[in-house]
């Protein structure tokens, strides 16, 4: 009779006792919170809204003077700005479906009870992802160099003679693409990996069974239920080759001539090397409305490629 007499009373301050864990809980979590948001505001919010203003002056690195739409007029009617958007868009077209067809098959081959070494495999090619893209590309400099590059010796080896990677744009081109596959395959062979050790088993025994073929098990089981997550590695590998800098800055410095510029490229040389901050943040301002453009896709289509 007590135990039942005294259960209410029990639950009551059981009660009173959950407002406080859950006060302070929210203290706690305000805490961790607020050092990201702090450093969010600072080095983005902050810096995104100096963008903007700056893009509506004429600002030189010393002084800024209020101009309007004239940066986004004359960057309309800049024939290198539209030179270095088509490269960067022709860099993504065709970068991207290589990026995803290396980390896939990658992904298929560690991930199949047929291979052997796949700790070792695992190993060497997320390799990549830890080095910095600067290193990245000073190696593939260094591999694919005209007088100097590891490439052409081998090719004066066979009895060949050397190639112009670097002089001639086309093969500059190339190069820059390989040099971002094999940098960016590491990152999405891991996203690949995780979903494919989650297809069920079942699936697989069932085509057996009606005698399917590899190529059919993969084309009728594989891929469709990679289509999430296909849909995720494209979109962040759109995002990372329309912004690309670092790795295609130290490979081939934009050249020869401007035929590796890309839109990046072409900001930081407008707006550090020409000191024309405001009309270079215009350009930026560009690039941020068609990469926001591909974020309202990705969160439009966040689940499975199909509308919500």
């Amino acid at each position: 009779m007590n135990e039942i007499a005294s259960s209410p009373a029990q639950t009551e301050n059981k009660r009173q006792r959950i407002p406080k864990y859950k006060d302070r809980n929210r203290k706690w979590a305000f805490m961790f919170i607020a050092a990201n948001l702090i450093l969010f505001l600072i080095f983005f919010a902050w810096p995104a809204v100096l963008g903007i203003y700056y893009s509506f002056t004429d600002y030189n690195g010393n002084s800024a003077t209020f101009i309007g739409l004239e940066n986004y007029i004359n960057l309309f009617q800049d024939e290198s700005f539209y030179k270095a958007m088509s490269r960067t868009f022709l860099y993504t077209l065709i970068g991207v479906p290589f990026i995803y067809c290396t980390s896939l098959f990658v992904s298929v081959l560690l991930v199949s009870k047929h291979t052997k070494g796949k700790t070792v495999a695992k190993t060497i090619f997320f390799f990549p992802w830890l080095i910095s893209p600067i290193v990245v590309g000073v190696l593939w400099r260094w591999m694919f160099g005209e007088s100097f590059g590891f490439v052409n010796y081998i090719i004066q080896l066979l009895g060949g003679n050397p190639l112009p990677w670097s002089s001639t744009g086309n093969l500059a081109f190339v190069v820059v693409l390989f040099a971002t596959a094999w940098a960016g395959t590491a990152f999405n062979m891991l996203i690949f990996i995780g979903a494919l050790v989650s297809i069920p088993k079942s699936l697989y025994e069932a085509a057996d069974v009606d005698g399917a073929t590899g190529w059919q098990k993969f084309w009728h089981i594989t891929l469709p239920s990679l289509r999430s997550t296909s849909f995720l590695v494209v979109l962040l590998a759109t995002f990372g080759l329309m912004k690309e800098f670092p790795m295609v800055q130290s490979l081939t410095e934009g050249g020869p001539g401007t035929d590796t510029t890309f839109a990046v490229q072409y900001i930081y040389e407008t707006g550090f090397d020409q000191m024309k901050v405001g009309y270079a943040s215009a350009a930026s301002m560009v690039l941020f409305v068609i990469l926001l453009v591909f974020s309202l896709i990705q969160f439009k289509y966040a689940k499975g490629g199909r509308v919500e």
